[in-house]
């Protein structure tokens, strides 16, 4: 494999001229992780790479490791199959969520996506709000998002749900498909050009899975049957993987997200969310909550049927969600910085001693 099948281009080459010196640095791009090992695509072939001591040592938060679909500086033995990781280039994109828990913490699902397919099954797991939330974090990944309408042979009313969809994705390819019909399948084809990522993204059962294995052309990842009764699926990717499309291209599959809390999307509120905005700038008052004040456009909207409800709902949700996680992001920046002064503190307190 050469590196501009694996995407490589000028950002990239530009970002790692630094580490041109006397060491016998390559590069390579993440493909797997496994608990801090990592599986990468090289020139020398698939190698298994660990962090070095020094990165280990440097990197401050979660999301300074690698993540799949990262550019890497590394150390190669090609002889041992293996290699040592000593940076990460800087991302082009990074699509990112909250980690599930209490914590406030980024994890990144996939990094230098060119293109992200929102997955959603056309059957009883079909869900417009959580459209909404991906199509959100989508933006904010710096990626250009693709809604994927999967499982196109089990719906009776395809126009609607594609009208429905139509009215949340303002401007968003929208593409109906059944990967076991092969219809539509055809459309994302351009999408996959040499050197081009896609990362799919979904919840589980959305077929995810079975797409991948289509455009891969083989059973290449695991498809389990979905639940029966509520159509929700099992997780069947058990992890993030980033795969060579034989015909050029590559993809990155990722496993069904139970919860997809946002990490930052403050920018992107407005763009998926233009025409809630654009009707708020008529209301009487600026400071309008949209709660009974008079002359309320929002109000006025929705009570008119050109702006659905639960949209409007699911805006300020996504607002006050985004408020929460800045509050408490501030409190855990400054928690780190007063350990920070501790730990410095402590370090002069011992130099004086000796």
């Amino acid at each position: 494999m050469n590196l501009k099948q694996l995407g490589w281009n000028d950002f990239f080459a530009a970002a790692a001229a630094e580490y041109n010196t006397d060491q016998p640095f390559t590069v390579g791009r993440v493909s797997l992780e496994h608990k801090r090992l990592y599986r990468i695509l090289t020139e020398h072939g698939e190698l298994l790479g660990e962090v070095s001591g020094k990165f280990r040592h440097t990197a401050s938060e979660r999301e300074d490791f690698p993540a799949v679909g990262d550019w890497v500086i590394l150390t190669a033995r090609p002889e041992e199959g293996k290699a040592t990781i000593h940076a990460v280039l800087p991302r082009q994109s990074k699509f990112s969520r909250k980690a599930a828990g209490d914590t406030t913490e980024e994890q990144i699902i996939a990094t230098n996506i060119n293109t992200v397919f929102l997955v959603n099954a056309l059957n009883k797991d079909f869900n417009v709000r959580r459209i909404e939330r991906y199509l959100l974090m989508a933006w904010e990944s710096g990626a250009n998002p693709v809604i994927i309408l999967s499982k196109s042979d089990l719906c009776d009313d395809l126009d609607q749900k594609i009208e429905e969809v139509e009215n949340v994705a303002l401007g968003v390819p929208i593409h109906a498909v059944s990967a076991t019909d092969d219809v539509g399948i055809d459309q994302l084809e351009p999408y996959l050009t040499e050197g081009h990522t896609v990362a799919l993204l979904g919840s589980s059962g959305a077929g995810k899975s079975t797409l991948t294995n289509r455009l891969f052309g083989s059973e290449k990842l695991l498809v389990k049957e979905i639940r029966e009764g509520d159509d929700k699926g099992r997780h069947t990717t058990t992890h993030r993987e980033l795969v060579m499309i034989p015909g050029g291209g590559l993809l990155i599959d990722t496993p069904g997200m139970r919860e997809l809390q946002l990490w930052e999307a403050d920018s992107s509120v407005s763009q998926s969310f233009s025409d809630i905005e654009e009707i708020a700038e008529q209301c009487r008052f600026r400071d309008c909550s949209h709660d009974g004040e008079p002359g309320c456009a929002v109000k006025e909207a929705i009570d008119a049927g050109d702006l659905i409800e639960k949209r409007f709902e699911n805006y300020i949700k996504l607002q006050r969600e985004l408020a929460y996680l800045e509050r408490k992001a501030d409190k855990r920046a400054q928690l780190a910085e007063r350990e920070k002064w501790k730990k410095l503190a402590g370090d002069r307190t011992r130099f004086h001693r000796r």
